[in-house]
């Protein structure tokens, strides 16, 4: 009796802890998701202001260059974690 119990409780952790590795990592990638397309949108909002006068182009692209390659590292980061 006591034998079955304990496998029925492993069993029960086992799956407990697949299931909660599963959900953080579906909450992970979605979290880079999402950090990606607020680097996009960031790149938007500096065209924009480029466009209406309020930031030079100069500085417009060191902006541009750090978040071409912010958004790489998280790009890389997501492919091999969360793929």
């Amino acid at each position: 009796m006591v034998k079955k119990n304990m496998k029925k409780l492993i069993i029960g952790i086992g799956a407990l802890g697949i299931m909660s590795f599963t959900t953080n990592q579906i909450y992970y990638s979605t979290q880079l998701v999402w950090a990606m397309d607020n680097l996009e949108d960031m790149k938007e909002w500096i065209q924009e202001d480029v466009d209406n006068g309020r930031m030079s182009e100069e500085i417009a692209e060191s902006y541009f260059e750090t978040l071409d390659e912010t958004h790489s590292f998280v790009r890389d980061f997501y492919d091999k974690q969360c793929k």
